[in-house]
């Protein structure tokens, strides 16, 4: 255990606040600029929050609302992991946010790849950008986390898909320490996949990197998308592909889909999925 959070103690290295930022994605990529630019060393790990977005956008350019009494964050790595692990992040994150939802009485589940929801309407969602300094070349992965916390009005285009803690809980919540267990399960997580590569590099397993994993297990008993009937597509809103249903998660974190229309299985590493049942 204290080597998971030993490795996953980098979140939260730095902390810089808004009262309101356009997207934090954008901000976090000005200040990568600027510590690249006085070649000062990057502190893996630092985290962005702002009260509001004006400017949120979520998969695929989606609007994201985000209202003061949400919580938005981003959190930048320096990408040092294999890309068999690194490719796991996007689960972590859903964990992380699930998990942390739990933690205040919600029955939050996990629709892959990470939506985090609570009885069919969005909660918390994630998105993750890959950018390289212009400087150095270095990788450094943006993961932004929104979570719906004390918001309680949302447009009317979204009322009927969206929810905050808030109105599920009937009282609002305590905003400090609810981002202080977000990082903590967020440093958990991101510590289980880094002890995983440890102990791949130490004892020169074969991939897949992930088989058996504690991350993997805890994801999918948090899950609620396996036996589902669905429907996939890149960009499931504007170009839906086919129907399916959900056969499990694979050791790489790609989704086991069985199509209805051909009896075929396939395996599916981005896009999303809509519930149809």
């Amino acid at each position: 255990m204290r080597a998971v959070f030993r490795y996953g103690a980098i979140v939260g290295s730095l902390i810089h606040p808004f009262p309101r930022l356009d997207r934090g994605m954008d901000e976090a990529r000005r200040i990568i600029d600027g510590y690249e630019k006085q070649r000062r060393s990057f502190p893996s790990g630092m985290v962005i929050l702002a009260e509001t977005l004006t400017g949120g956008k979520g998969r695929f350019q989606r609007y994201w609302h985000a209202p003061p009494g949400g919580v938005w964050m981003t959190m930048v790595l320096v990408n040092t992991l294999l890309p068999e692990i690194s490719r796991l992040l996007p689960l972590a994150a859903g964990v992380a946010c699930c998990e942390t939802m739990r933690n205040f009485g919600l029955d939050a589940h996990i629709k892959w790849v990470n939506d985090v929801h609570v009885g069919g309407r969005k909660a918390a969602g994630i998105l993750l950008e890959t950018f390289y300094g212009k400087e150095f070349g270095e990788e450094y992965i943006l993961i932004g986390a929104g979570l719906n916390v004390n918001n309680r009005h949302f447009p009317p285009e979204l009322e009927n898909m969206a929810v905050s803690m808030a109105r599920l809980l009937g009282r609002e919540l305590d905003l400090q320490l609810l981002i202080t267990d977000l990082l903590a399960k967020f440093a958990w997580n991101i510590g289980l996949l880094c002890r995983r590569e440890e102990h791949l590099l130490a004892e020169g397993e074969l991939l897949p990197a992930m088989a058996g994993s504690p991350l993997l297990d805890r994801w999918r008993s948090l899950s609620d998308s396996i036996g589902r009937r669905v429907l996939f597509g890149y960009d499931v809103q504007l170009r839906p592909q086919f129907e399916a249903r959900v056969v499990g998660i694979d050791d790489d974190g790609g989704l086991r889909l069985r199509t209805l229309e051909d009896d075929v299985e396939v395996t599916e590493y981005g896009g999303e999925i809509v519930y149809l049942d």
